[in-house]
């Protein structure tokens, strides 16, 4: 491999890595949130490079209950090897940019890609481990039951929600990922420019932009199909079994709270379990056709106690005016607005 030289703005963007990965030492990676009828402001495990922090105390005297081990920092060596890896590419991310070198970019570029597949792995078996080895002489024993949180995403356990999303930290790294990856398929490109056309170079550049958007496209936090029989209200608990009422609230983070009647949505909205601030769309199931989610602002709403919707709510959501007409002729009701809705 010729000793390529990187182009100025790699260089820039490999240097403000670094110092990402320098911050990335003082705020959490990852943190795991808990909600429950008797816990409605939530219970949260934030996991630092060099600790776990949060409502640790709460959650291990659930776990003790359930026979799940207690979380204690220094049971994991990872906190204590974490900090040091991390800065290992802090530095490492300065020194390409100081040697001005394609194939060490391309190096650091698969190890860093490399080590985030072997700290998922590691997560994830972390997890398994304290999910399913519990203590035989637990208070409480559900056979066959496991608690093993989700590696990202939403799992119902029991009666707690448990939702488990990047922190800022595990932000930061998965944007410096994306900006080595870019770097790398810039500078090939870039390189290869010097010995074909210039429209080789446009070519390149659309299938970079190509790449971005297609990443992008797959951390979208947009609406999350309902799963019948298998997803719960996070209001009532009930396992949803209707899909033609119910709705979901997403937070600004990410988060999906599903519910299988606009009556548990609303219940939960004005519960402040999660700040009115911090609601980024609400969605309603589409009553008829492909019972697909419509968001609340575009959604036309039928209340009718015909209807029998699972927690008595009776209202129906409808894509456009005509689809709720042709309901309005089998059904005795009025016609309502999102607004008179939540008063």
């Amino acid at each position: 491999m010729k000793n390529v030289l990187l182009i100025n703005w790699i260089r820039i963007l490999l240097i403000i890595s670094g110092l990402l990965l320098l911050i990335v030492l003082f705020v959490p990676l990852w943190q795991i949130q808990l909600s429950a009828p008797q816990y409605p402001e939530g219970l949260v495990l934030k996991l630092y490079p060099n600790k776990i922090a949060g409502s640790v105390d709460i959650i291990n005297g659930l776990n003790h209950y359930i026979g799940m081990k207690s979380l204690h920092t220094k049971d994991f060596v990872e906190f204590t090897i974490l900090p040091f890896i991390i800065v290992f590419f802090a530095l490492c991310c300065f020194a390409v940019a100081l040697l001005n070198r394609k194939k060490w970019l391309i190096v650091l570029t698969l190890l860093f890609v490399l080590f985030g597949v072997v700290a998922m792995a590691d997560f994830w078996r972390w997890e398994y481990n304290y999910g399913h080895d519990l203590n035989p002489e637990a208070a409480i024993q559900i056979p066959g039951m496991a608690y093993q949180p989700p590696l990202i995403g939403y799992k119902q356990l029991l009666n707690f929600g448990a939702y488990s999303i990047p922190d800022m930290g595990g932000f930061i790294f998965v944007a410096i990922g994306l900006i080595l990856l870019f770097a790398t398929i810039m500078q090939i490109i870039n390189s290869r420019k010097n010995k074909t056309s210039r429209g080789a170079n446009k070519k390149g550049v659309a299938i970079a932009v190509t790449f971005l958007l297609i990443f992008s496209g797959s951390c979208n936090t947009g609406p999350q199909p309902i799963k019948i029989g298998v997803d719960a209200c996070s209001f009532c608990k009930m396992t949803i079994s209707d899909n033609r009422f119910g709705g979901e609230i997403i937070t600004k983070k990410g988060k999906t709270y599903k519910f299988d009647d606009i009556h548990c949505l609303i219940a939960f909205k004005k519960s402040n379990a999660v700040n009115g601030e911090d609601i980024d769309h609400i969605y309603f199931v589409k009553f008829d056709g492909t019972h697909d989610l419509i968001e609340a602002s575009k959604a036309y709403l039928f209340k009718s106690d015909e209807l029998h919707t699972p927690m008595a709510g009776n209202i129906a959501a409808f894509e456009n005016e005509q689809s709720l007409n042709n309901t309005a002729q089998k059904f005795k009701g009025t016609a309502i607005s999102w607004n008179d809705v939540v008063k």
